[in-house]
C-alpha cells in the first residue's frame, strides 16, 4: 500500500536506483514527475514489475493521492520534520521524494501530512536522494 512519488529528478541514475529498491521492497507503483527515464541496467526487474506513472507536475498527483486517503509523507530535512527512526508509517502511504538539489517546494510541503528526515552526523549534511529513499523504504518495511 506504499507508493513512491518523485518530483522531477536531475539524474536518471537516481530514479533507476529508486525503482530498483522499490521493486526489492515489493512495491508495485512508482509515480514520476518530469522527464525522467529508467536505465534498465540499473532498475533491473523493477522496470518490468513496477507500474510506473508519469506526470508533468507533482501538485495534482499529491491532491489525488490525498483524496484517495493516502498519508502523504515527504522525505526532506525541514524545521519541523520527524526523525525517520522514530516515525511510524501508516500502511496506506505515499512517500514523496524531492529533487536532488531543490527538494520539495514550500507549496508542496504544505500539501503533505508529515515530513521525515534521516539524521546526518557529518558532511555534506544530506544523503543522496536514492540512498535516502532506500533508508526510508527499509524503515517502512521494517
Amino acid at each position: 500500500e506504499l507508493v513512491i512519488v518523485c518530483a522531477p529528478l536531475r539524474s536518471n541514475i537516481n530514479l533507476s536506483r529508486i525503482a530498483r529498491v522499490a521493486g526489492c521492497c515489493g512495491l508495485t507503483r512508482l509515480v514520476v514527475c518530469g522527464p525522467g527515464r529508467l536505465d534498465r541496467k540499473i532498475a533491473r526487474d523493477a522496470a518490468d514489475t513496477l507500474q510506473i506513472e508519469t506526470h508533468r507536475t507533482l501538485e495534482p498527483v499529491l491532491k489525488k493521492l490525498r483524496d484517495d486517503d493516502y498519508r502523504l509523507v515527504g522525505l526532506q530535512q525541514t524545521t519541523h520534520s520527524h526523525d525517520l527512526h522514530h516515525y511510524k508509517f501508516e500502511r496506506r502511504c505515499a512517500l514523496v521524494i524531492g529533487n536532488e538539489r531543490t527538494g520539495l517546494t514550500d507549496d508542496l510541503l504544505k500539501l503533505l501530512h508529515d515530513v521525515v528526515e534521516i539524521p546526518v552526523w557529518g558532511l555534506p549534511y544530506s544523503y543522496n536522494v536514492a540512498t535516502a529513499t532506500t533508508m526510508a523504504l527499509y524503515e517502512y518495511c521494517r
